[in-house]
């Protein structure tokens, strides 16, 4: 390797000297650019032309070349010293959650290359698209809803428990939350866990008998997650739905194993716009929230999803386009994105450590003096 190090510098590449001069026997300085080879051919086909100039005498020449290895020996000391520092003990390896504040390493567990990876091809597919995850909500983004559905099942629950019908715009406010979190917090007909858990539970038996277990994709849905799919991007499927209805539903359209992580109501103890639901599955996901691009199709969406520092990429399927503006994109159908604008909104090697925090400059003020005052002031 030294060897190798020696030859390769004497190309006299200046990266790896920095401008460091080399001096022959009668101690004058001498620069490593007059050093050159003749012409090479590589591997690619290229061809790079240069002139040689050796030194007239053999001692010159030998004492350059001693230099120019010492140097190689002393870059090879550093870079295996680098190596054996940094690089983690087999012994005490453990599975980085990716949320370390302070990573001990460099490049850190969060980056798209992971040292830590003995496998050159796992290594090289995360510098490709593994190092970024995809979380879709399920209605409205990968098959189709039916907003007056929801509506049916809340009037026909008020009905059956003998409350008051809630009027248009509680229903809509009630939109992206869990049932229990609903019935509590917004209709206020109980704070009862085992009432909420009963009612929560025939909503949801009423949804499901309106809707009928008929699901059909959205436009474009089926082809961009087998896009993904093909780059194995992983996907996380979250709803404020049961887990046995989801599971069943997904089993249904055949996408069952599309999705690695499947977030339930069951999982979360509050629905959107609280963003546990999407924390959530990036950490099942092994990625940190910047990695992570959430899709949805509501403004209660993206709130939730920039609240968990994510990206989120809105689809016009229950709201205009011009009410979706917060999102950082906007499409009609999922199959108008690529990969290459994932892996841009993903791109965040800057500043995923944090942004340092702006210095303030004070102005200082200089000292009164009362007798710099002119007496015509006054």
């Amino acid at each position: 390797m030294v060897e190798s190090i020696a030859a390769t510098s004497f190309l006299g590449h200046r990266p790896i000297f920095g401008g460091i001069l080399a001096r022959d026997v009668s101690v004058k300085r001498k620069s490593l650019n007059s050093c050159r080879l003749p012409t090479t051919e590589f591997l690619g086909g290229g061809r790079i032309l240069v002139s040689l100039t050796l030194p007239k005498s053999y001692k010159q020449d030998r004492v350059m070349f001693s230099s120019i290895k010492a140097l190689a020996v002393e870059l090879t000391r550093e870079a295996h010293a680098y190596r054996e520092e940094k690089l983690p003990n087999r012994d005490n390896s453990r599975i980085d959650s990716g949320f370390d504040q302070r990573p001990d390493s460099w490049p850190p567990a969060n980056r798209a290359d992971n040292p830590s990876l003995r496998n050159p091809l796992l290594r090289h597919e995360r510098m490709g698209c593994g190092w970024l995850g995809a979380i879709f909500e399920w209605e409205g983004v990968l098959v189709e809803d039916n907003p007056d559905l929801e509506k049916q099942a809340w009037l026909a629950l008020s009905q059956e428990e003998g409350k008051p019908s809630p009027p248009a715009f509680i229903l809509k406010r009630v939109e992206g939350m869990k049932n229990e979190q609903a019935i509590s917090e917004v209709l206020c007909w109980s704070r009862d866990p085992g009432q909420l858990r009963r009612m929560a539970n025939r909503k949801e038996e009423i949804y499901q008998a309106l809707q009928g277990g008929i699901y059909s994709f959205m436009s474009g849905s089926k082809e961009f997650v087998s896009v993904l799919m093909h780059y194995k991007i992983p996907m996380a499927l979250v709803s404020t739905r049961p887990r046995k209805a989801i599971e069943s539903a997904i089993g249904e359209i055949g996408i069952e194993d599309n999705f690695s992580v499947v977030v339930a109501a069951e999982d979360v103890h509050r629905g959107k716009p609280d963003p546990e639901m999407f924390v959530y599955a990036a950490q099942l996901l092994n990625l940190i929230p910047e990695r992570c691009i959430v899709f949805g199709n509501s403004n209660l969406t993206v709130e939730a999803a920039h609240e968990a520092r994510m990206k989120c990429v809105a689809v016009a399927s229950k709201h205009p386009v011009y009410e979706l503006g917060a999102a950082d994109l906007v499409v009609r159908r999922l199959d108008e994105l690529s990969v290459v604008d994932l892996k841009n909104l993903a791109d965040i090697e800057m500043t995923e450590f944090g942004s340092p925090e702006p210095e303030v400059e004070l102005e200082m003020e200089e000292d009164y003096d009362p007798s710099s005052v002119d007496d015509n002031f006054w």
